[in-house]
């Protein structure tokens, strides 16, 4: 039941004229549920981070390329949690696939423009990689086409090779525009980026030396023959 509600919840975030009118007429429940979202998937996202602290509002963009509609909606926290969820046709493809592919490259590939137009990142410091750009990220792409692949029959991941590069250039010409105009967001978001970036180097320095360690104590002698 709970289940069934939570899908129906979610079908009217990913469709915003959608109203969806729920009832259970089982004996002794009487139970009536209206879902309608017409800020769509930025409700989703706002829901999604009503536990969290935002770091800004959510961006939105919406277009359609090659026949195919796209939607994105997504808004940094402060925490180190990444929760990005991907749609097809209103299908939740729990293992990504070539929409959310799309979305990783441009957004990583913006961020690092952006950083290193404005010298938010150091000459010395290597580019964000994907998982630094969405370590803190909430994002909902949803997207609607014709004759979708899938490559499972659970329809789990979307395989649709054009859907890529639709995503990626929506995300890369919107976003570029939206930090652009909203410079305080951009400083914003690059220093959270930056931030989850040396808490990785850190936390990847304090690996090796701790490797280190126990390759020198186990290659060590026994005191006898030391």
């Amino acid at each position: 039941e709970d289940e069934i509600k939570s899908r129906m919840h979610e079908t009217a975030y990913l469709n915003p004229k959608l109203t969806i009118l729920y009832e259970n007429k089982r004996a002794g429940e009487a139970e009536k549920v209206t879902y309608s979202e017409p800020d769509g998937i930025v409700a989703y996202v706002r829901e999604l981070n009503s536990t969290k602290t935002p770091i800004h509002d959510p961006i939105y963009f919406k277009g359609v390329s090659d026949q195919i509609e796209v939607e994105v909606a997504f808004q940094f926290v402060d925490a180190f949690e990444e929760n990005v969820l991907g749609f097809c046709n209103n299908i939740f493809t729990q293992e990504g696939g070539t929409h959310l592919a799309g979305f990783n490259m441009a957004l990583t590939r913006v961020i690092n423009d952006y950083g290193r137009k404005y010298k938010l990142l150091r000459d010395n410091e290597p580019n964000l990689k994907a998982e630094d750009a969405k370590e803190s990220l909430t994002a909902v792409v949803s997207v609607k086409m014709e004759d979708p692949q899938f490559e499972s029959q659970t329809k789990s991941k979307l395989g649709s090779g054009q859907v890529r590069g639709v995503v990626n250039d929506l995300v890369k010409e919107e976003l570029s525009t939206y930090l652009e105009e909203n410079p305080s967001v951009g400083r914003t978001i690059l220093d959270r980026c930056v931030s989850a970036q040396r808490a990785r180097e850190a936390a990847r320095k304090a690996r090796e030396a701790t490797r280190r360690k126990t390759v020198l104590e186990s290659a060590s002698l026994p005191g006898k023959l030391a």
